[in-house]
């Protein structure tokens, strides 16, 4: 399958500290803030996110994790049993500010359970949500407060976000299975292709 590279690791890094910036400043304070990385890539992306703004604000930001699985709306649709992952937040959520994050937003259902499990939890002020790409197809009207990198994308390509932590090496690709690849004119193409009159 044919794969370009639209993120490197410096452009990871990059991005990270430019959405940190933009997360404290948005909230003028990092005293009632908590990060919630989604299982799988948003939980290192989160702790990176905190440890960027530890650097610029000197002062500790919990970072929890959590796992949608018992929240998905396709469970049923699935063959296989989910394994379900730990969901760790260190602290009460009530009036807290959380930043779910997460690695690519796609059509929202993701979020959406992501919201659910988070408000069963606790009635926290606010949940904000940073991505490193939203790819569009929205099939839900859920929209992230901070964005890394938009990238419009076909249904049928993938978005692969590779983590050191989970993957060994930093890096976005995109990429285009076989298939999709143009294989020239079809025949109706050519029926409608204009020659002289």
């Amino acid at each position: 399958m044919p794969k370009k590279i639209i993120m490197t690791r410096e452009d990871i890094r990059r991005t990270l500290a430019r959405i940190a910036h933009e997360i404290i400043e948005r909230n003028k304070t990092t005293e009632h803030l908590i990060l919630v990385g989604m299982h799988t890539r948003g939980v290192p992306l989160a702790r990176r996110l905190a440890a960027n703004m530890e650097d610029f604000e000197e002062s500790k930001i919990p970072v929890g994790t959590l796992d949608i699985t018992p929240y998905r709306d396709d469970l049923s649709s699935l063959d296989l049993q989910p394994v379900v992952k730990r969901t760790d937040i260190p602290a009460g959520i009530d009036g807290k500010s959380l930043v779910l994050v997460d690695d690519v937003l796609y059509t929202g259902r993701s979020i959406r359970a992501a919201m659910d499990a988070l408000t069963d939890r606790g009635r926290p002020q606010s949940i904000q949500l940073a991505v490193l790409v939203d790819r569009g197809h929205r099939e839900m009207p859920i929209r992230a407060d901070y964005v890394g990198k938009n990238m419009p994308s076909s249904r049928h390509e993938e978005i692969q976000v590779h983590l050191k932590e989970t993957d060994g090496i930093d890096e976005v690709a995109i990429v285009k299975p076989v298939e999709a690849q143009p294989q020239g004119r079809s025949t109706k193409d050519k029926l409608f292709q204009k020659g002289p009159a």
